[in-house]
């Protein structure tokens, strides 16, 4: 099924969305996008249904070929703080706080947002399987999240961070119990597997 280029032709839109809700450790990371008008691209989806390799190639074409772009992550201490909900609201938040094109709708991954500088807001439930820039802001999102995590995997390669993302996998769980917690993890998160 194609998705829609546009959920109504009469606003500036931007699509949000977010990545790492689930994930025990790393930040929870959010993107908006608002297309061109000329935008084709047939391979783009909802990042959960790409593999890496296909993401990591549109990453490029979606950054070189949208009208504006931006991407925001808070850090685990943020979500411990405020919630993984309000955190990744705020992360949207943050990332349209950085558009150089003030979006006129946004359109939202999910059926939860906060209002965001009097600006008309669509949730929409599974959004990255529907909506082209939903689904363009998924995969922004997701490479940009993948990439730190591989790279805090240097730093502590005993939690498979680079095949995991920092989600619960029984290595990590494993790794947990073995080492405990690092800064990287949500302390709010259920981190103990002993």
């Amino acid at each position: 099924m194609d998705l829609l280029h546009k959920w109504t032709d009469l606003y500036i839109e931007a699509g949000c969305d977010e990545v790492g809700r689930g994930c025990l450790s790393g930040p929870v990371v959010a993107a908006a996008v608002i297309l061109d008008d000329s935008f084709e691209q047939n391979l783009v989806n909802d990042s959960k249904k790409l593999t890496f390799k296909t993401r990591m190639d549109l990453d490029s074409y979606i950054k070189d070929n949208v009208k504006n772009y931006a991407i925001a992550e808070l850090s685990p201490s943020f979500i411990d703080e405020h919630n993984i909900l309000n955190a990744s609201i705020h992360a949207m938040h943050r990332a349209l706080d950085q558009l150089t094109i003030i979006p006129e709708l946004i359109l939202v991954d999910g059926n939860k947002f906060h209002p965001y500088n009097y600006i008309p807001h669509q949730c929409i439930i599974k959004g990255d399987s529907k909506v082209l820039s939903i689904a363009a802001a998924s995969i922004l999102a997701k490479n940009y999240r993948d990439r730190l995590m591989i790279e805090l995997h240097e730093e502590h390669p005993e939690y498979c961070w680079n095949t995991n993302f920092g989600y619960a996998t029984k290595a990590h769980q494993q790794a947990l119990i073995k080492y405990g917690p690092t800064k990287h993890h949500r302390q709010s998160f259920r981190l103990k597997y002993d």
